[in-house]
């Protein structure tokens, strides 16, 4: 099956919010599909370890490239000073990387995966991030996850799926993430 590069005419912002299992799993599915018909995708993920089932199969795509990974494997809110620093110089390094890539006109699906998470971690500058989409080229489309987004991503996202929790097994049976099925 040939490749023909697509033209998005008209690029959307799409938010995939809440306290439920799948917005990671949601902008994946929407990499592959870019993927396959031939856009380019940059899936840049804030706040995670790099390490996830999904980034092996997203980086043997042609036309994906993927930024993931941190200085250290602790979540932010037991991080000392020294760590939250190195982090957060980490997820607005693969921010500017990415505002980059699009700038210089080389990624048609750009992907934030736990972008909210870092905005209310403290990690990434939601102005900043605000300031970028305003801005961001007409035929640029873009997806943002994790949770609580402000009312300010809520007004300019084109899309906006909230995923709700209504049952989990963690809360009703203990059971914690497993590899292949939560990450």
């Amino acid at each position: 099956m040939e490749n023909k590069q697509p033209n998005l005419t008209t690029g959307k912002i799409h938010l995939y919010a809440g306290d439920g299992k799948g917005k990671t799993t949601a902008a994946v599915g929407l990499a592959v599909r870019a993927a396959g018909y031939g856009l380019r995708v940059m899936f840049i993920q804030f706040l995670k370890f790099g390490d996830s089932a999904e980034l092996k199969i997203l980086r043997n795509l042609p036309n994906v490239k993927v930024l993931s990974g941190m200085p250290t494997k602790k979540f932010t809110f037991v991080m000392n000073e020294q760590e939250k620093a190195e982090t957060k110089a980490w997820c607005e390094s693969y921010l500017m990387q990415g505002i980059s890539a699009v700038d210089e006109g080389e990624i048609d699906l750009l992907i934030l995966d736990e972008a909210l998470g870092a905005i209310s971690s403290g990690m990434l500058s939601e102005q900043v991030l605000l300031d970028f989409l305003k801005a961001k080229p007409e035929n640029l489309e873009v997806v943002l996850t994790g949770r609580d987004p402000s009312p300010a991503l809520i007004d300019l996202a084109d899309y906006y799926s909230e995923i709700r929790a209504v049952k989990h097994p963690y809360n009703t049976e203990k059971l914690m993430a497993r590899p292949g099925i939560e990450y």
